[in-house]
């Protein structure tokens, strides 16, 4: 059914496609001018919609920096937040706002990494401001690919490893028939790329598309699952601690296939599961249907990720009876070595 729809919105490819080029002809002309901001600032994004592992790679690089003794921030977009305009976040303490008016990606940042964040649909006014109200010296924007009016030190593009893989799928067509928000030949503007191959096998890159990758800086990354965090009291458990055991799965994520793939790896019952859209924000309704089916199937617990944790805790009281715990992952970058020397650069 889905394929079906792709090929009725197919001839709507041109016109998106013809939009793009333009846009980019006149960024990369120099008619549409682009912005310095008083920082350094690394974008972080990807050619496709959603899934590619772009919050795991801004919680690794930012903690690196961070660690290194750069006075680093994130800023990103807030997707699907309820406000408008530039929000500062959090300072070094964690969130000052609401997850719901910020966007559950920046929250997360801004909880697990106590740094600096801040929302902006613009990022060049958002940039100034974040400077101004935090004294950042480096700013990693998140989900900026696109976004071409700031001046950007480093821009890393992260593709999904089994996207690239799906050779000759119409999800390779560009919006809003498939799923690509630019074509291939837009991967000449990234300074490094990065193949996310999650918890699957290394492979190598298609054929087909290894002419786009040639002269790249090209890294693999893959997530590693630590273990389990109780959402209400953020105890830690192992992953051999919930083997065997029923639990109900519920996440709101674009590509729910390698989150599944793990706790199934790690004999975790998943056959009662509940999937909601990317970015899902929970209502009173559908905590009840997932109070409903817990109850229905008998099990032991949920089981989610840790962006839908952070929107969930708020839902405590009503969930008081229920055991809810999330999964922790840390992004790997092979040759790490490697890729730290090629971020120091743009320091020195």
């Amino acid at each position: 059914m889905l394929d079906f729809f792709r090929i009725i919105f197919s001839p709507l490819v041109v016109v998106y496609g013809s939009v793009i080029w333009l846009r980019n002809f006149f960024f990369d002309r120099g008619i549409f001018k682009v912005k310095k901001a008083d920082a350094k600032v690394i974008s972080i994004g990807n050619l496709t919609v959603g899934g590619s592992g772009k919050t795991p790679t801004v919680i690794y690089l930012t903690e690196m920096l961070k660690n290194s003794g750069r006075k680093v921030g994130v800023l990103s977009r807030g997707y699907r937040r309820k406000t408008k305009g530039y929000k500062l976040v959090s300072d070094y303490n964690g969130p000052e706002m609401a997850v719901e008016d910020c966007g559950d990606e920046i929250y997360l940042v801004a909880d697990e990494l106590r740094v600096p964040t801040a929302v902006a649909e613009s990022r060049v006014e958002g940039a100034g401001k974040f400077i101004s109200d935090t004294g950042v010296d480096t700013i990693v924007l998140d989900d900026a690919y696109q976004h071409r009016w700031i001046h950007r030190d480093l821009n890393i593009l992260i593709f999904d490893q089994r996207f690239l893989e799906k050779c000759g799928s119409l999800e390779h067509l560009l919006l809003p028939a498939g799923l690509m928000r630019e074509p291939l030949s837009s991967v000449k503007r990234a300074d490094i790329i990065i193949i996310n191959r999650k918890f699957t096998e290394k492979r190598e890159i298609p054929e087909k598309f290894k002419k786009y990758f040639e002269g790249k800086s090209v890294f693999y990354a893959n997530y590693e699952a630590t273990g389990f965090y109780d959402v209400k009291d953020h105890k830690f458990y192992g992953l051999d601690d919930f083997k065997g055991q029923k639990s109900l799965v519920v996440c709101g994520i674009a590509r729910p296939y390698s989150f599944l793939k793990i706790l199934e790896e790690h004999n975790i019952d998943i056959s009662n599961k509940e999937l909601f859209n990317d970015h899902k924000f929970y209502n009173d309704k559908e905590i009840q249907e997932i109070r409903k089916l817990f109850y229905s199937v008998n099990a032991h617990s949920v089981i989610t990720t840790q962006k839908d944790a952070v929107k969930l805790t708020h839902f405590s009281r009503e969930m008081d009876d229920i055991d809810i715990y999330y999964l922790k992952i840390a992004l790997k970058i092979e040759d790490e070595d490697k890729f730290v020397n090629r971020i120091e650069k743009i320091f020195s």
